[in-house]
């Protein structure tokens, strides 16, 4: 009866005080990763900022030096980011190998030692909620290039011919392959796909834009005779090795014509995949904000089952101790009762039967 609701009305009280531990362990985890995502980003930003300065064309080799130096310096910040640990200790972006420091520079790049796994944490009888992002997910998986192609030049040109990252104008026409620009003569081009099989020809104008099965890139500048633009299908690229070849890209000290239209590409293909970096972690953050919103929503819930749940067990209780009361005072009577009737036979002699 109420003594069996009461129990499990007591049950669901106590999980409703886990389920509150749970959400503000959760919560602070998640609001420390949201801090790291947003330093993560004006990272990013200032790195984009300073790329873009350095592809002005108007500076000299020692002010390069200088931007190369601050952006070796935001790479070093970024690094402690991806490294960051929640108020517990556990490390934010490794994974399920909290214990574990994910990230470690090494000769060939920024290593990744956590996995690639996710916790997630029950917050309500009906809900669980995942307390962070994995170091792949978020540095490690940023999709390369225009999200759909990337557009590289050969490093072996002579010409002075620039590619721009591209767009996808039509994503049904979109035959995802490794494509290969390549100029004919001074004026015209051909497009071979990934088995050198000739898919289409045109004329080329400085700035014009030029279209093939859904995709469109504008090449500027003049490229010579036999000179060669990739187009190929992305893949992914992690945040470090795109800082990476930045810095690298900002030793060059191009000179002739044709290094100043190799480095020019490279850094529009690099300013490319900072934006998408960017995108990317932004992206990450908001995934974060709608956990933290589930959250919030999630314990106002149960703040107002938790009160309908103690007021149903104070009624019960209530009852309960009521019945008790009345039931004592029949036990009372009866034992009075009794004890009279004692009382008086007990002064009865064999007289009073005569």
């Amino acid at each position: 009866g109420a003594a069996v609701h009461i129990l499990a009305l007591q049950q669901q009280l106590a999980a409703s005080d886990q389920y509150t531990v749970n959400s503000t362990a959760v919560q602070n985890r998640l609001q420390a990763s949201e801090l790291g995502l947003a330093d993560a980003t004006a990272v990013l930003q200032r790195v984009h900022d300073l790329a873009v300065q350095a592809n002005s064309g108007t500076l000299n080799a020692g002010d390069l030096r200088n931007i190369n130096a601050e952006i070796n310096s935001q790479i070093d910040s970024l690094s402690q980011i991806a490294n960051r640990q929640d108020p517990s200790g556990e490390y934010l972006y490794a994974g399920l190998a909290t214990a574990t420091k994910p990230f470690a520079r090494a000769a060939s790049g920024m290593q990744y030692l956590g996995d690639a796994g996710t916790r997630s944490v029950q917050v309500s009888a009906t809900q669980r909620i995942v307390d962070g992002q994995s170091g792949v997910d978020v540095f490690m998986r940023v999709p390369a290039g225009n999200g759909t192609f990337t557009a590289t030049a050969n490093s072996a040109n002579t010409g002075t011919g620039t590619i721009d990252g591209g767009t996808l104008t039509d994503p049904t026409a979109w035959v995802a392959d490794n494509y290969t620009l390549k100029m004919t003569t001074l004026n015209t081009y051909q497009i071979l796909d990934g088995s050198g099989t000739q898919i289409a020809t045109g004329t080329y104008t400085a700035g014009n834009a030029i279209q093939f099965r859904g995709a469109s890139v504008v090449l500027s500048g003049a490229p010579a005779i036999g000179d060669q633009f990739q187009i190929s299908r992305s893949g992914t690229q992690d945040v470090f090795t795109t800082l990476d070849k930045l810095s690298s890209a900002l030793t060059s000290a191009p000179t002739t014509p044709a290094q100043r239209a190799q480095f020019a590409t490279q850094m529009g293909s690099l300013l490319t995949q900072l934006g998408q970096s960017i995108d990317h972690l932004q992206n990450v953050r908001a995934d974060v904000g709608a956990k933290l919103s589930a959250i919030d929503a999630a314990s106002n819930t149960r703040a107002d089952q938790k009160l309908q749940l103690s007021s149903a067990l104070s009624d019960l209780s209530d009852v309960d101790y009521a019945q008790a009361v009345s039931k004592m005072n029949q036990q009372l009577l009866g034992l009075q009762a009794a004890q009279q009737s004692y009382a008086k036979i007990s002064q009865l002699s064999l007289f009073n039967y005569l």
